[in-house]
């Protein structure tokens, strides 16, 4: 595309139309999907930043890639040019690949930039909360506004306030809201002589700010799941060569790591991304007779992991270095906590550039961290790779009581098909249920919504939307204890069926029987009919 013609292809919204009954908060890979998908609504996305892009444009380190294959994640409608290309994306081809859904379905004329929500406030009245159909007649459309949209503008402290009948939140779970932990007074980042910093703050820094900041420098890492594993590797290139320092990943809890998607020469997909494969685990609202098969076929899944299991513990020196979880591997993967290992990983840790210390508990020290067992660590420098409070940046801008909702005794948002809040009216959340391929999660959702939105069906109670996510989290709790982070991995086909069948589509995507038991589903299967 020319230079000028892009340019015009991607004139943004610089006011909020009469006609717009959506707002869309956010406008990452679920913003992205929902202004596609919600066009006939004319909806309005708001975006804090200059950017569309989400996390992949501003949370992440200069090495950060995707963990999935790229045909694995793209949208149903919108191939990657370079699809065949076996290397995993890197974040810059991520958010060019976002940029071009967007030219291509013409996306930029419903984002505001440069516009943060900062308040929401409700509109509705008591009639359309706690009543035993959602919002009160179960359409999420009325006719009239139910929630005011707080908006800040870039460079202006003024709020302006917008009207719409319904929002589509789409904030994301990462970034933005750090997750620090808590310390005893006195044993804090405040008696530490070093530097303290949040994985978030690295990613604000650049290339040649990270290697100057850690080349020679004593460095912590507290953490162990991806964006900890990455910044190790970061540190230790950092440090290569004379007057280098090694790095230390202080590790609480072990999680599983993989190096490819191949298991002793067997794709990964065969053990849990075919209809088949899944059979083996339990789901939300299955009857008595499936319950007890799932406990019949216990040995079986178990079978399944302890395979996996014997093929990272031979390929990666996990017992060398003291890292095999005590817990299955199927736990990780049941809550979305595999991670795949970027290259050279153990190659530093052989080198001795990249150490392991176990802790359960730490505090800082005037010299660096404390560890429980009295051991200190000394540190120049301690990031903390802790992960984000993403349900923190809804909290912040919804109104009570609706704020006091978001979480629910199982610690986890209580979505019906991973998007309706049963006590929320007119709002939807998308983005907030992890599975392996994020984006075809959220955009499945965003298609169901604008079914619903459309009129193609009608929801349930809310009594009975209630009994479906309580159900939903007791299977995720039954099978892995991180169940809190609502990962629907080890059921995403299930799930997807219930969708379709609510649009009234069909739920068997396959062309034959034996495709339908033993081949992955992927986002192809899913193009819209």
């Amino acid at each position: 595309m020319a230079a000028a013609a892009q340019q015009e292809a991607r004139s943004t919204r610089q006011a909020v139309p009469a006609t717009s009954r959506v707002a869309i908060i956010g406008g990452g890979i679920s913003g992205l999907a929902a202004a596609k998908q919600l066009a006939a609504h004319d909806p309005v996305v708001f975006e804090a930043t200059p950017s569309v892009g989400g996390v992949w444009k501003h949370c992440v380190y200069r090495s950060t890639r995707l963990q999935t294959p790229r045909p694995d994640y793209e949208f149903s409608d919108y191939s990657w040019r370079n699809r065949d290309d076996p290397t995993f994306p890197t974040h810059a081809e991520i958010v060019e690949y976002l940029e071009g859904y967007a030219d291509t379905f013409g996306l930029w004329r419903y984002i505001m930039f440069g516009a943060k929500v900062v308040d929401v406030k409700f509109l509705g009245g008591r009639a359309a909360g706690f009543t035993e159909l959602w919002s009160g007649t179960g359409e999420p459309l009325h006719g009239k506004p139910m929630w005011e949209v707080g908006v800040a503008t870039a460079g202006s402290d003024a709020v302006q306030y917008y009207k719409f009948e319904f929002v589509v939140m789409c904030a994301g779970k990462y970034g933005d809201v750090p997750r620090m932990p808590v310390f005893p007074k006195g044993k804090g980042p405040e008696v530490f002589r070093g530097q303290v910093m949040h994985s978030l703050d690295y990613c604000k820094l650049s290339e040649e700010e990270t290697v100057e900041l850690m080349r020679g420098k004593k460095v912590v890492v507290v953490g162990y799941k991806k964006s900890a594993i990455d910044l190790a590797l970061e540190c230790a290139q950092a440090n290569q060569g004379e007057g280098g320092e090694a790095c230390t990943m202080l590790v609480r809890t072990l999680h599983w790591v993989v190096p490819s998607y191949s298991i002793w020469g067997l794709p990964f997909f065969l053990f849990y991304s075919t209809r088949l494969a899944q059979f083996l685990y339990e789901r939300p609202g299955q009857g008595f007779l499936r319950s007890m098969l799932c406990r019949l076929m216990t040995p079986l899944r178990a079978g399944v992991s302890k395979f996996i299991e014997s093929y990272l513990a031979w390929k990666l020196p996990l017992d060398k270095y003291g890292l095999r979880p005590d817990h299955p591997f199927v736990e990780d993967y049941a809550s979305c906590q595999m991670a795949i290992l970027p290259d050279g990983f153990f190659d530093m840790a052989d080198r001795d550039m990249i150490r392991f210390r176990r802790a359960s508990s730490w505090c800082f020290s005037p010299n660096g961290v404390l560890l429980e067992d009295g051991t200190e660590v000394e540190a120049d420098l301690v990031f903390l790779a802790t992960g984000f409070e993403g349900k923190d940046k809804v909290r912040a801008v919804l109104p009570e009581p609706f704020r006091g909702l978001i979480v629910d005794k199982s610690g986890m948002m209580p979505l019906y098909r991973g998007t309706i809040h049963p006590l929320i009216p007119n709002m939807a959340f998308v983005g907030y249920v992890e599975s392996v391929s994020n984006l075809h999660t959220s955009e499945l959702r965003c298609r169901w919504l604008a079914g619903l939105l459309g009129g193609r069906f009608a929801l349930p109670s809310v009594e009975a939307m209630v009994r479906h996510v309580d159900g939903e989290a007791e299977a995720m709790r039954r099978t892995t204890r991180f169940y809190r982070r609502h990962c629907i991995s080890t059921y995403s086909i299930h799930d997807s069926d219930a969708m379709c069948a609510d649009l009234g589509t069909r739920v068997l995507r396959k062309g034959n029987w034996l495709a339908e038991l033993f081949a992955p589903y992927n986002n192809q299967d899913y193009k819209e009919e």
